[in-house]
């Protein structure tokens, strides 16, 4: 894979913002430190990048990348205080009674040999994810999914923490599904401030191909 096949958005000498397809990790995976990954096929064409943030391995969507120490800071920074926003939007089992809720549970993670994020009260730091129903499919819905925090699994964990785990999510006991064969997931925004102008940026993708033909399949019943 070349940085022209993961998609990008957006470059310039400050940041690279790419499209992330779902099935590849940002980096190395635990012990395997010469495996395929993100980083080390976008270095090939764009030089040394630096990571700021990561999306699972099965996510699909925008991640930015900065490349220099300089807007590595700046783009830290932004991340840590929370200056940045995140939409997401996601198929979720079931049907929510609310059209819109905020999941507040404190999350624990890397849990177990399957590396789960858990809701924990007495351990977990706190999380916050605001959800809205954008459509609804009788035995699934879309939802925009907007986190305040920036954990693990969070999105993921949360609507399974509703009673809404996402279509395909096995890992959060989520059946099987006919739809798509990943969690229903997807960065669909970034909002930034930009590192060396101070401009604030919105950077969008697309549904991959595997999300939208899941959507299809909903609307078909």
């Amino acid at each position: 894979m070349s940085i022209q096949k993961a998609g990008i958005i957006y470059c310039d000498e400050q940041i690279l913002v790419v499209d992330k397809p779902a099935g590849i990790s940002v980096l190395p995976d635990g012990w395997e430190k010469n495996s395929s990954h993100l980083v080390k096929l976008l270095e090939v064409d764009s030089g040394k990048l630096w990571v700021v943030h990561r999306l699972d391995k099965v996510t699909s969507g925008v991640l930015v990348f900065a490349r220099n120490a300089e807007a590595h800071r700046a783009l830290n920074s932004q991340f840590e205080k929370h200056q940045t926003g995140k939409v997401y939007h996601a198929l979720c089992n079931g049907n929510p009674k609310w059209d819109e809720h905020t999941a507040r549970h404190p999350l624990r993670v890397n849990v177990g040999h399957s590396h789960r994020t858990v809701v924990d009260h007495s351990h977990g730091k706190p999380s916050e994810t605001h959800f809205k129903v954008l459509k609804r499919y009788g035995l699934a819905a879309l939802l925009e999914a907007v986190p305040a925090s920036g954990r693990t699994h969070q999105v993921r964990v949360h609507a399974y923490a509703l009673g809404h785990p996402l279509l395909g999510d096995t890992l959060y006991s989520a059946p099987v599904s006919d739809a798509i064969q990943r969690p229903a997931l997807h960065a669909l925004s970034l909002t930034l401030t930009h590192p060396a102008s101070g401009q604030l940026m919105t950077f969008e993708a697309p549904y991959p191909d595997d999300f939208s033909e899941a959507v299809k399949k909903l609307q078909g019943g």
